[in-house]
């Protein structure tokens, strides 16, 4: 009998994908993150967060052999470049000047989520190259400007770059949980502070010792234990921050109350408290690993490592160093407890560094249509790669650690 043909099929909402077989494949994957997993992608949509309406167009590209779901990926039209942290808006400008539209291009990408991870979903690595193929000859056929894969990893580049994509760098801040100069894993805060120069020792005990003496205390809430009351106080703390700044926010309340319905096991909760009453929160993701060791559960043979990303913050009230405690101190301490092997703590950021957060690189993918700017484009990101190695190997000679001993 002979095989089934692979069928290319794109849909404009993500609920007409099964949930069971977009996560099973999405298990497979080399880096699988929660932000990528059915219920959050619904979430985003159903809560009108990130829709036709606010600038983004699902436009899922999947691969199926007979019934099956072999490759997919979270493709979105965009008439703006909006909450993607990838920046090009250089490009459209350049576009403008010369009568083109930039607009709508399609961003391989989870919309307000700079976390780096797999991005082509995919049975296998010669499927992850035939779905890169696939969103790049259906964004061509759409006569659009460009498809640009955001925040993914290693096997998504090579796939991307055999197909001619463009590769670009960028830089985050990430802890790990080992000690500078053996490498295990560190037992508690103590010992995380250990691995610390010595001014960088005495400077977080400071801001730390500034927390606890406005009489803020910490709770830490996983899982069901975040009960709709918390959630409602985060979205709070969550707006209040945005509009401070004078923004909206990009989530709504609805889009968190999805996710508590849909997938609780894979969130953190923070709550900071002064006399007996909350007024700061600090919201953490777990990815499936780290919900296991979180709920005193080990993760099966093979597993990936466990990690917990720092996501959104809040307070209602100004302390010194709230954030650096809320937002680092507090979500460290509890992976050292855990025994979680990374924390990232969002996008940019060099202070960071000072807590033990050190250089990362990033990477996208990026296809333009246009012969003569994806020239310019390659110039560019040519010398822009430089730059960046350059920032990263100046970064890495300013590590806040101890110099690893050397034995003799």
């Amino acid at each position: 009998m002979a095989e089934n043909a692979i069928m290319t099929r794109v849909f404009t909402h993500v609920q007409e994908i099964p949930e069971q077989a977009w996560n099973r494949l999405l298990a497979q994957q080399p880096q699988p993150t929660p932000f990528m997993r059915h219920e959050y992608l619904a979430a985003l949509e159903a809560s009108g967060s990130a829709t036709l309406e606010t600038g983004w167009q699902p436009c899922f590209i999947t691969l199926w052999e007979g019934d099956e779901l072999i490759a997919a990926c979270p493709l979105y039209a965009k008439n703006h470049s909006s909450g993607e942290y990838v920046f090009d808006w250089a490009w459209a400008r350049a576009y403008a000047e010369h009568g083109l539209e930039y607009y709508p291009k399609a961003v391989i990408a989870v919309p307000f989520t700079p976390v780096p991870g797999t991005r082509l979903l995919a049975r296998d690595e010669g499927l992850r190259a035939l779905l890169a193929q696939a969103v790049r000859a259906w964004v061509a056929a759409q006569e659009w400007s460009s498809v640009h894969a955001l925040f993914t990893e290693a096997a998504d580049l090579a796939a991307c770059r055999a197909d001619g994509w463009m590769e670009r760098s960028g830089v985050q801040f990430h802890w790990n949980n080992r000690t500078a100069d053996d490498l295990r894993p560190l037992q508690d805060f103590d010992d995380f502070l250990a691995q610390m120069q010595q001014e960088k020792r005495k400077k977080i005990r400071q801001e730390r010792r500034k927390v606890a003496e406005a009489g803020v205390v910490f709770r830490a809430l996983q899982g069901a234990a975040i009960t709709e009351a918390y959630w409602e106080f985060f979205y709070r703390c969550y707006e209040r921050t945005y509009l401070e700044h004078g923004n909206a926010p990009y989530l709504n309340r609805d889009f968190f109350a999805r996710l508590n319905a849909h997938m609780p096991g894979h969130w953190l909760l923070f709550i900071a408290e002064r006399d007996g009453q909350p007024m700061a929160a600090s919201l953490i993701a777990l990815n499936a690993e780290a919900a296991a060791l979180a709920s005193g559960q080990v993760p099966p043979p093979g597993a990936a490592d466990s990690v917990a990303y720092g996501r959104y913050w809040g307070a209602l009230e100004r302390v010194d160093c709230l954030h650096f405690e809320a937002c680092y101190y507090q979500p460290i301490a509890w992976c050292l407890a855990h025994g979680i092997a990374h924390f990232e703590g969002g996008a940019q950021g060099e202070h960071k560094m000072a807590r033990a957060l050190l250089p990362t690189p990033t990477a996208s993918a990026h296809w333009i249509a246009h012969p003569g700017f994806a020239d310019a484009v390659d110039r560019f990101l040519a010398r822009e790669g430089s730059g960046v190695q350059s920032y990263l190997q100046d970064l890495q000679a300013h590590s806040p650690l101890r110099m690893p001993r050397v034995s003799s």
